[in-house]
């Protein structure tokens, strides 16, 4: 059992998807930081100078951070056009594999699949031009 959790643990995927959380969760900090820190207080400026952080709202005993929740949302959409981006630019980066020389043809007589290299059908020995 040991064996195979060692070898599960030591598969590429898992090793790549275990660096991918722990790049990605360092970024998510990158970009919380920039909307919190240089977005929001610009975009509250454009808005009339509201800061989203201390909108709130009470509801009974509860008090409701509504402007925590606009700032999350924000900070969604800025991730997610970011890494959109970072998609587009890396698919964009791929040069895409020249196709691979064809190393059968159809025989145009019984349409049986041969050798491209092939003058004479094997299956209906019709010459092959």
């Amino acid at each position: 059992m040991l064996k195979e959790f060692r070898a599960f643990v030591m598969r590429g995927n898992v090793l790549d998807l275990a660096v991918g959380v722990i790049i990605g969760g360092a970024f998510g900090k990158i970009v919380s930081s920039l909307v919190t820190d240089i977005l929001t207080p610009i975009i509250g400026l454009v808005v009339g100078g509201v800061d989203f952080s201390g909108l709130v709202f009470t509801f009974g005993k509860a008090t409701v951070t509504y402007g925590v929740f606009i700032n999350n949302v924000i900070d969604f959409l800025v991730i997610a056009f970011v890494i959109f981006m970072i998609v587009k630019a890396a698919n964009a980066a791929k040069k895409p594999e020249p196709a691979a020389e064809p190393t059968v043809k159809e025989c145009p007589h019984c349409f049986s699949t041969i050798s491209i290299k092939a003058t004479r059908c094997p299956n209906c020995t019709s010459e092959i031009k």
